[in-house]
């Protein structure tokens, strides 16, 4: 099996490298990811400038390679230039930081999977939610995580499907609650900005948020992350709004003018 691991902490991030270890007794794994850290950049692409690559070494564990581009773009080069073949599965993460609710939208951890399903291709994302409070472990995590994408795997998922997971900090003497499978959150947040001056007077203004495991319903990505469960969550990138459209294709439009 041939694998693309890609993320959007960038390819010296720890949590790519504990991905790779975990995988790589599944298959082939290629290293393809961002040269600087893209978080929450969403589904862009480079158009208007050329995209440099390079090669980077990463300890004795692989060679992989840097794009100076988004998440997307490193999933879309690498399978059409880069890798020897189309890849069997497109791996995207373990992401420092849940992708669940309405992260999911602006992930740019998300958007490289959905990419891969964008391409024909079965994608997985993968998340760790991080607490101040709990050391971060990505190796155990990144165990977990494997354990689940076999299930995932085991279940059918094919070219063209994606799916998110999300996994829980854990205490060393913990372990998940278990998986479930789960919808999206879609729930707002309110964004706070801090307001600030530069030297020359100018107002300037900093996000300053944290996301937090608020109030849902039970049955959401939030919730279960929350409750101590590794989440799944497939995905779709067909945005239509199948109801609405139903509702406006039964009535009569026109323009009024004869």
């Amino acid at each position: 099996m041939l694998i693309l691991l890609t993320n959007d902490d960038g390819i010296y991030a720890p949590g790519l490298l504990a991905l790779y270890r975990a995988l790589k007794t599944l298959g082939d794994v290629r290293v393809v990811a961002p040269e600087t850290v893209q978080s929450a950049t969403g589904h862009g692409i480079t158009l208007s400038t050329p995209i440099l690559t390079s090669e980077v070494r990463i300890g004795e564990d692989f060679v992989g390679t840097a794009v100076n581009g988004r998440p997307a773009d490193c999933v879309k080069l690498a399978v059409s230039k880069l890798l020897p073949r189309q890849p069997d599965l497109v791996v995207s993460g373990m992401n420092s930081g849940a992708n669940v609710g309405i992260n999911v939208i602006y992930s740019g951890t998300v958007a490289a999977a959905i990419e891969g399903a964008f391409l024909g291709l079965p994608s997985i994302a993968v998340s760790l939610y991080l607490r101040n409070e709990i050391p971060i472990d990505y190796a155990r995590s990144c165990t977990f995580a494997r354990k689940t994408i076999d299930q995932l795997l085991a279940a059918g998922l094919t070219g063209g499907q994606c799916a998110t997971i999300n996994v829980p900090p854990l205490h060393p003497h913990e372990n998940p609650a278990g998986i479930k499978v789960v919808r999206q959150c879609t729930r707002g947040w309110t964004d706070e900005y801090d307001q600030r001056q530069d030297p020359r007077g100018r107002a300037y203004f900093w996000n300053s948020s944290v996301f937090k495991l608020g109030e849902t319903e039970a049955d959401t990505d939030v919730a279960a992350l929350r409750d101590g469960y590794i989440t799944v969550t497939p995905l779709q990138f067909d945005l239509t709004h199948y109801a609405m459209l139903r509702e406006w294709q039964g009535r009569e439009w026109g323009l009024g003018v004869k």
